[in-house]
């Protein structure tokens, strides 16, 4: 028998309707609607304990919006005390307890190893052996597939280099000069947070877009509930890169929200842009994203190393019995998010469901 949070779930493997790669928020999702649609289901984590990415996230990260704006299908996320905007601490809690409730089927740690065809059925290989599904949901996520531009001399550089993943607090850095590289949330928070303490330069690809003061998480919510139902206007890539939550609105008023054009290349002791500039520091925190976390689907999708593969919906173009939740806008409108992961794994198991009736 194996732990599932506060529950024990037998790991021998089998035969299903389904089986859901990921425990995350886009895994426990699905797995609500699985169940709600009465298919036999499992749902397998690599990762000993629930919370999915959220479990890894540095100590100040916090949602956009309130709990209320943040749910996952059946059940809205719980106030946090005395926080407006929930941690990531409070989402993990929210979403061990979210397994409980509906009494989701996750087996960990399972790491799949592979996904292959086995006749009409597709064979899912883990460590812990092979379960046999008529269909498969992958959702890994991207936090085990971090991203870092391959850059002239970035090998020689001699001082530290480390990713959003590794990033947890902002103390470390006390007294170092720093160059936080990346134009989105993560960068502009770690940014902000940093140039408290340290020397902070702030490098972007193409300058940062901000969003009004006034958008939240709320407002998102909003724009990308329009858009999920077809309706008309603006899109939240629209309104913006960044999210002006208070820690980086106090940096916008310390005068330090102001970024340099991308360098050219790495050198031993720092940076070199095109025009020949150098720059020293000790540390460079790439904030500069991930990679769909695909590697188990070798065997199904040709394509899978360039990031963003062929689907319909959510549905594998390449293998029409595989789906992907969660990887980013191509994989449904916001649906790494914990609101759009509902949207998207609510479609992705009514067609499941639906070729399951139709079949022979």
């Amino acid at each position: 028998m194996m732990i599932c949070g506060s529950r024990e779930v037998s790991c021998v493997p089998g035969s299903c309707d389904v089986v859901v790669v990921g425990g995350g928020q886009g895994g426990l999702a699905a797995g609500y609607y699985l169940r709600r649609a009465g298919l036999d289901h499992v749902i397998l984590d690599a990762q000993p304990q629930p919370g999915g990415a959220w479990r890894h996230g540095w100590e100040s990260l916090r949602l956009f919006s309130p709990a209320e704006y943040s749910p996952l299908p059946g059940w809205g996320m719980p106030r946090q005390a005395g926080e407006e905007f929930p941690t990531a601490g409070h989402v993990v809690d929210y979403l061990e307890a979210y397994e409980r409730r509906y009494d989701l089927p996750v087996h960990r740690p399972v790491r799949v190893r592979e996904v292959r065809r086995a006749g009409d059925r597709l064979a899912v290989q883990t460590g812990a052996g092979t379960w046999s599904a008529r269909y498969v949901i992958s959702a890994t996520g991207t936090w085990e597939r971090p991203y870092v531009p391959d850059l002239p001399g970035r090998e020689e550089f001699a001082g530290r280099q480390l990713h959003t993943v590794d990033y947890a607090s902002p103390e470390e850095f006390r007294g170092q000069r720093v160059l936080v590289v990346g134009g989105g949330n993560s960068a502009a928070q770690i940014l902000a947070e940093v140039s408290r303490i340290a020397e902070a330069t702030w490098v972007t690809l193409r300058p940062a877009r901000f969003m009004p003061d006034d958008v939240d998480g709320r407002v998102l919510f909003g724009v990308a509930t329009r858009k999920a139902a077809g309706g008309a206007g603006e899109s939240v890539s629209d309104l913006g890169d960044i999210v002006m939550v208070p820690g980086v609105r106090d940096a916008r008023d310390r005068g330090v929200l102001h970024s340099r054009s991308m360098f050219a290349g790495m050198t031993e002791r720092g940076v070199r842009w095109a025009d020949g500039a150098e720059q020293t520091c000790d540390v460079v925190i790439w904030c500069t994203g991930f990679r769909p976390n695909l590697t188990h689907l070798a065997p199904l999708l040709p394509g899978w190393r360039q990031g963003e593969v062929a689907v319909e919906g959510t549905r594998s173009v390449d293998e029409d019995r595989l789906y992907l939740l969660g990887y980013g806008d191509w994989t449904g409108a916001a649906s790494a998010t914990l609101v759009g992961a509902g949207r998207t794994a609510k479609a992705t198991v009514a067609d499941i469901a639906s070729r399951l009736r139709e079949a022979p």
